[in-house]
């Protein structure tokens, strides 16, 4: 079948970005080969979230029990697997996080589907999927295909796609019989504890006033918070301002960070390596200063202005005042 499986990540009773963004290009995919978006959830006591993922998909399969609660990879593989085999699915997406990292590989071996991880683009050729990934720490995008196989699965960056809005699709909720034979939690949930998230997440940021090593030293900082403030902005920054400790990790952009996709981003004194501008690629409107004419921003940059950061930025405060 030409049907798109979406793989439904939820915690703590709140279902994640990353599933919206698969649906969005799940419903692509599923218009280019005539198919149909499946949203693919199990959990324990979830009918409440259905809704959400109905008015996104055309079918949501639904296996809601109590050994599906938390996150155990051999309970949720083997649910899955039923599934599959049960309605051969043409692609399933899966995102690119602890979930998928610890999902996936086991999937792929347990169905002899062809896997493809970390992808920021999918398409159709000739009814197979194709895949664009990074390699070489980004510096390198490859466009991977797959041999014929009855099914293929992906796990798919988060941030690659933008998150699928709710429509007027009337989604049809279905609930298959819970498979037999399911393993036995080897997990024993105790509680979440949540990674440092900072005072706000620059994944979900509509503005980003984004900070490279043309900020010289850690005193200039104070005058690009100033401007995203002034401006509404989220501070994010560059690697080497996290390397030397100016900024915490979880303002980074890039690969070796987040990938992040407001509607606008505003770089000062980013030079633009490969690694950052791949955490850019979901931006809208990129807005570059750099002082260097060449640096590699500016090929990604809608507008640029290639000038001393330290001039602009009291040009704009003084107009914002």
């Amino acid at each position: 079948m030409n049907d798109i499986f979406v793989v439904v990540e939820h915690r703590g009773g709140v279902i994640r970005d990353i599933t919206f963004e698969l649906l969005h290009q799940g419903r692509k995919l599923a218009r280019e080969s005539s198919g149909r978006t499946t949203a693919v959830f199990l959990g324990g006591g979830i009918g409440h979230l259905v809704p959400q993922l109905s008015s996104r998909a055309d079918r949501v399969l639904v296996l809601d029990d109590e050994r599906f609660a938390y996150f155990d990879g051999r309970v949720i593989q083997a649910g899955l697997f039923h599934l599959l085999q049960e309605y051969r699915p043409l692609l399933t997406l899966i995102g690119q996080t602890s979930w998928g990292l610890d999902l996936a590989p086991g999937l792929a071996v347990k169905t002899g589907y062809p896997l493809s991880t970390d992808c920021v683009d999918i398409g159709l050729e000739n009814g197979r999927p194709h895949a664009l990934r990074q390699i070489y720490a980004g510096k390198v995008f490859c466009r991977v295909s797959f041999p014929e196989a009855p099914g293929y699965l992906l796990t798919v960056r988060p941030g690659a796609f933008p998150a699928a809005a709710p429509e007027t699709l009337p989604g049809e909720v279905l609930s298959p019989v819970i498979p037999a034979g399911l393993p036995a939690p080897g997990k024993q949930f105790l509680e979440f504890i949540e990674s440092e998230a900072g005072e706000v997440d620059i994944a979900q940021a509509e503005f980003l006033v984004s900070v490279g090593r043309g900020v010289g030293e850690e005193e200039n900082l104070p005058q690009v918070k100033e401007l995203a403030r002034s401006l509404g902005a989220a501070l994010s920054c560059s690697r080497p301002v996290v390397d030397k400790k100016w900024l915490p990790k979880y303002h980074q952009v890039g690969t070796s960070g987040k990938t992040v996709k407001p509607r606008v981003y505003l770089a000062l004194g980013i030079s633009g390596a490969f690694q950052h501008l791949a955490g850019i690629s979901g931006a809208g409107t990129v807005i570059a200063i750099n002082k260097d004419p060449k640096a590699p921003i500016f090929r990604a940059a809608h507008y640029g202005v290639a000038e001393d950061m330290f001039k602009i930025i009291p040009a704009l405060l003084e107009k914002l005042e």
